[in-house]
């Protein structure tokens, strides 16, 4: 018997399909299409165990589909811009280019390895200039249609540095690079008005049932629908104060307006103020503390009386202006009016600061519960010529009421803001924009794409865009006029790169246009999208809106890109996410190199369902290293004996007729997992049953000799077995399931063999008799489905007009308990 080699079936396997273009597609479908994609890696420069789970569970789906018949689109690209690579570039004084490319080469050598079915011919990696140029081109068309502008936006600035942090790059209050104090400013920067479709982004979460409820939730509060009013509160010696409200029927309880330490008017509102050095100090403090702690629910609430007070436009009262550290810029127009009495936060705050605490609203029974109280239920009091509506009712009232008397006006706001895409760094798309001193901003023309990185600039990580220390990037003339401008030197949020990649993929040579706009017709929506939740909020946003614009330019592109998404879970070890500083990191190298690829990705599909964390086990992938083995021995063991047997659709021997029950009813099985549920690991749990059936029927270890003298229908039944085992082990374990269809004498790829159907007549539930004895002495026996549990036998039983009084009696006795040995026998014994 020969032995079970990796090293030498994969890598052959692997040429076979790529020789033989196994999984490449025309540009339109020819039969019936399936989208299927992974998200696509950045190229850090080695795949690990994270990868390789996302990739296989796109990959099973991927080969299913060929085997069913369908085009099937499934590529593979890299998501190459980003600030590693010009961090990787400084530490090690290299072009960010070369040090890309480089990790894409070995990356797209490790998913060879790994036997993933991708159409390889449409690799792209956004960090070329025949991909980044078509982020250029949108972005001149969105700028032409008003939703890309710039604009002043408080950021996040390392001095030192010179440059734009997101709020994850900014830890205990410093530079996650250098570790200067971050501080906040106001900066020009490039925006896409994604607030556009903020209601649709909104409303098509109804409809995307093939979307995780946890990722449709996420998005839902990130965009953050609010219903509301905006109203004006006079300010004694000053400008009136604009605050967003969703409860304007709670406004008569307005007690203090509070504004957010990083309003436009927090420091003006202490000037002249008796309360200025507390402010000025209480401000500072803001300023320093870690940008995270101030986004942070459970910061400890804080703030400072002004010394100036405001007027509430429905009561006349005069009520104190502080600012507050829980009140966030980012939400409506930084400032609140506190209601204590009817929301938690200004309870908490107004409790601290002994500040009034006004009831304006009670419950229906005209019982008082305690404060706050803040559902949206009752009636309110206390509210002047509103008193005694339903909140619904006041809300409407006093809104034409504001609207009525100029100091107020129904709204509807969103949490979503626009995209801000300005930064400060080289390895990313240039901004296709032109600062000209007599025309003002304005694009580059269409026929100068792409404008290109230069090659001539100094990358020090500090010093603000690297851009601008090229001594040819900046200068250029005016594509308007023609006078001497300057080029916009900030480089775009990488997630512009990810945002529309699957519809490059479908046309990646075009030089004309970024794709066809039938070809996005004929293979969208992507079927199957997979990727990590923490892609839910960013990528998953940005892409369903890049998705809209271009429907909106008449690309062809639908609404929404994603018909159905799976989020699949970590990769843990030790109960922790595999990461280099934790020193847990299993490199895929490694596995190939010791089991095989096949034996792991069986591993990452089996150890836990897709959506579910996954910890890695030494003794697990030894497991399914051992059955991998088992597969191979009884495919060897018999392939020449059964090698050109006919089929054997009605075997007599009911050894032979359970085994053919078995192929079939795994068959139907790994269909349904597959297709259906993406079930993979029990999917693969139903193959392993398979095995041992096979094992039973004829066991490996004898050879040959476990068929000598059995009947025709023996071979041809195992040899229908074998095949059904290989057909179903085809998307899971690839290489062994290629090489043990070879072995059985096949002469056609296994990679494009037409999924067989189940016989339907193999698939009815088979029954055994099992006898019943009551206090050990036979009564009857029953038949039941073939695995029944004891309580499914007690019911046959109890079906039995003849069983069920001997069993069960009326009178003088009672189950004292059961012995069941499962398919043969339940003896009941009776306590007298």
């Amino acid at each position: 018997m020969a032995d079970y080699t990796p090293s030498s079936i994969e890598p052959r396997w692997q040429r076979i399909w790529s020789e033989r273009r196994c999984f490449e597609v025309p540009d339109l479908p020819e039969r019936p299409r399936f989208y299927c994609l992974e998200m696509l890696p950045y190229p850090s420069g080695r795949i690990h165990m994270g990868h390789v789970r996302n990739y296989a569970i796109g990959d099973v789906m991927a080969r299913f589909k060929v085997m069913r018949g369908f085009d099937v689109m499934h590529p593979m690209g890299w998501d190459s811009f980003g600030l590693p690579a010009e961090n990787a570039a400084i530490q090690r004084g290299m072009h960010p280019k070369e040090w890309t490319e480089s990790n894409i080469t070995d990356m797209r050598g490790q998913l060879v390895r790994m036997g993933f079915a991708y159409g390889w011919s449409r690799e792209l990696a956004t960090h070329r200039p025949e991909y980044y140029r078509w982020n250029q081109w949108f972005f001149i068309q969105m700028f032409r249609r008003g939703l890309a502008y710039r604009s002043l936006r408080r950021v996040n600035w390392c001095p030192e540095c010179a440059t734009v942090l997101a709020n994850e790059q900014v830890e205990a209050g410093v530079c996650w690079r250098c570790g200067t104090v971050v501080t906040q400013k106001e900066l020009e920067q490039w925006f896409l008005r994604i607030t556009r479709y903020a209601q649709e982004l909104l409303d098509d979460l109804e409809t995307m049932t093939g979307w995780p409820e946890r990722v449709v939730t996420m998005q839902r509060n990130w965009i953050g629908r609010s219903e509301g009013a905006f109203v004006d509160f006079p300010v004694e010696g000053g400008a009136p104060l604009r605050v967003f409200t969703t409860r304007i029927d709670t406004i008569f309880g307005a007690t203090f307006l509070a504004l957010s330490p990083d309003h436009p008017v927090a420091r003006d509102v202490m000037a002249g103020s008796s309360q200025a050095t507390d402010v000025e100090r209480f401000l500072q403090e803001h300023r320093n503390a870690p940008v995270g702690e101030k986004l942070s629910a459970e910061r400890e609430k804080a703030g400072v009386f002004s010394g100036r007070y405001a007027v509430n436009p429905f009561t006349g009262s005069r009520i104190p202006i502080w600012i507050a550290n829980f009140v966030l810029m980012e939400y409506g127009t930084g400032a609140i009016m506190g209601v204590p009495a009817h929301d938690d936060r200004d309870f908490e705050f107004a409790t601290l600061y002994r500040l009034p605490i006004a009831r304006v609203i009670a419950t229906g029974d005209g019982t008082d519960p305690p404060l706050p109280f803040t559902t949206d239920e009752g009636r309110t009091i206390e509210s002047g010529r509103f008193s005694g509506l339903p909140r619904g009712r006041a809300r409407q009232a006093m809104i034409g009421w504001a609207e009525a008397h100029d100091f107020g006006q129904g709204s509807v706001q969103f949490r979503l803001k626009d995209w801000g895409i300005s930064r400060q760094r080289y390895w990313g798309t240039p901004i296709p924009m032109i600062h000209c001193p007599a025309c003002g901003v304005v694009p580059v023309a269409e026929s100068d794409l792409p404008v290109l990185l230069p090659e001539d600039v100094l990358l020090t990580g500090k010093g603000g865009s690297p851009l601008q220390t090229s001594p040819t990037f900046a200068k250029v003339s005016c594509p308007t006029c023609g006078v001497a401008a300057r080029r916009e030197t900030d480089t775009m949020d990488t997630f512009m790169d990810s945002s529309w990649y699957f519809y490059r993929y479908l046309d990646p040579a075009n030089t004309t246009a970024p794709y066809r706009p039938e070809l996005a017709r004929a293979w969208f929506p992507i079927d199957l999208y997979i990727g990590g939740i923490t892609h839910a909020i960013l990528h998953l946003m940005y892409a369903r809106f890049f998705s809209m614009v271009m429907r909106d330019l008449g690309l062809g592109a639908p609404g929404e890109p994603v018909a159905r998404l799976v989020c699949q879970g970590m990769v843990l070890k030790g109960g922790a996410a595999m990461s280099k500083s934790k020193g847990n990191v299993v490199a895929p190298d490694d596995m190939i190199e010791k089991y095989g690829a096949d034996v792991t990705r069986l591993f990452v599909l089996f150890a836990a369902p897709p959506e579910k964390d996954l910890e890695w086990s030494e003794s697990g992938i030894d497991g399914l290293h051992r059955f991998a083995r088992r597969v191979w021995r009884i495919v060897d063991a018999h392939a020449a004996a059964v090698a050109g047997s006919p089929m054997c659709a009605r075997p007599s021997g009911a050894a032979a007729l359970e085994l053919r029950r078995k192929a079939h009813q795994t068959l139907t099985r790994v269909t349904d997992d597959i297709d259906r549920r993406l079930h993979l690991n029990t999917a693969i749990a139903a193959v392993m049953e398979l095995v041992n059936a096979l094992y039973a029927f004829a066991p490996a270890e004898e050879g040959a000799e476990a068929m000598s003298g059995r009947p025709d229908e023996d071979r041809a039944v195992l040899g229908e077995s074998l095949e059904i085992l290989a057909v179903c082990l085809a998307p899971f374990a690839p290489h062994l399931a290629s090489e043990a269809w070879e072995l059985l004498g096949r002469k056609d790829l296994l990679a494009t063999h037409k999924w067989p159907e189940a016989d339907p007549a193999m698939l009815a539930t088979a029954t055994v008799t099992v006898v019943v004895q009551v206090n050990g002495k036979v009564r009857g026996r029953v038949e039941v489905p073939q695995g029944a549990d004891e309580g499914s036998v007690l019911d046959a039983v109890r079906s039995d007009a003849r069983l069920r009084g001997t069993v069960f009696p009326d009178g003088g006795g009672r189950i004292a308990r059961t012995v069941y040995v499962p398919d043969k026998l339940l003896n009941v014994v009776i306590a007298a």
